[in-house]
């Protein structure tokens, strides 16, 4: 089978191929070579967004962000809450702030020009933002098992059309270049099936085998002793709260933490505390429970 980049390449399109190095600000992100494979499809079929899931912790947020460094392109975030709706992602219209201007032109503190052009009070959220962008963006929808059931179908027609109305002006917004769309899921509520046949999926498993080199990328001048021991006593932990199914288990996140403590100590010290108890458990584990079930016979 030919290969995907290879595939977007002919159809001169950009391809992420998950090595190029981050900026000096970003993070650096060690996507498997599945998860290239479905971002690769999902820039391949444009109208198609990427459903990501996995536990917290696995990289689900920061893959939105590596793909636009790497690509060069744009980046939008909307980071949802229970009490978001759809359209925010659209657009939002301040009728209050237009009811406060109004009153203002009554005792001539402002122009009424101002208040009858209501494109003063509309704001484009990141998802309108994106549509209205002549560069095609990345757009990272977060969480979105946070909202109402009925958010995730509430947007279908504007992922299918690409487009949107603005109900106060009857503009309609159309997607410049379709946004390459990202979506996570942390599995606190099923997603309508009309809207996962929308969708491509891919779940992120937790990186065993990847472990040093996340740790390596973080901190490239570390001592390889230093690193294998703490990603080997990192799993051992994570392995055993899988098996006392635990609810929070330890993350990638923690596991960057917790080195970068263990690295400011003498390195024999911290090599011989690895082989007993835990040092600094309050970096990795989050519940007093966990303390008293892990700790002494990890």
């Amino acid at each position: 089978m030919a290969d995907l980049a290879s595939v977007l390449t002919a159809y001169g399109k950009q391809f992420y191929s998950g090595k190029r190095s981050p900026q000096d600000n970003q993070r650096p992100y060690l996507p498997s070579p599945e998860l290239i494979n479905a971002v690769n499809l999902t820039i391949f079929l444009e109208k198609r967004p990427l459903l990501l899931k996995g536990e917290p912790g696995c990289g689900k947020t920061c893959l939105a962000q590596a793909v636009a460094q790497e690509l060069g392109l744009p980046y939008e975030s909307w980071y949802i809450k229970s009490t978001t709706k759809a359209r925010d992602g659209l657009y939002t219209y301040d009728a209050v702030k237009r009811l406060h201007d109004a009153q203002l032109v009554r005792i001539g503190e402002t122009s009424s020009s101002k208040v009858e052009n209501l494109n003063n009070y509309i704001k484009l959220g990141p998802l309108g933002r994106a549509f209205k962008n002549e560069q095609r963006t990345v757009v990272l929808i977060d969480e979105i098992d946070k909202a109402d059931i009925d958010f995730p179908n509430d947007l279908l027609r504007e992922l299918d059309e690409q487009q949107f109305s603005i109900d106060e002006t009857g503009e309609v917004v159309k997607a410049a270049a379709p946004p390459i769309l990202f979506i996570t899921s942390n599995d606190e509520k099923d997603l309508p099936d009309a809207f996962l046949r929308r969708c491509l999926f891919h779940y992120i498993q937790f990186p065993y085998t990847q472990l040093t080199n996340i740790v390596n990328s973080h901190f490239p001048e570390s001592s390889p002793d230093l690193v294998e021991a703490a990603a080997k006593r990192f799993t051992e932990l994570r392995q055993k709260m899988e098996k006392g199914k635990s609810a929070k288990k330890v993350s990638t996140s923690e596991l960057l933490d917790w080195f970068a403590v263990l690295r400011q100590f003498p390195q024999d010290e911290v090599l011989e505390q690895l082989q007993g108890e835990i040092p600094f458990p309050e970096v990795l584990l989050k519940k007093w429970e966990d303390h008293l079930r892990y700790l002494k016979d990890v």
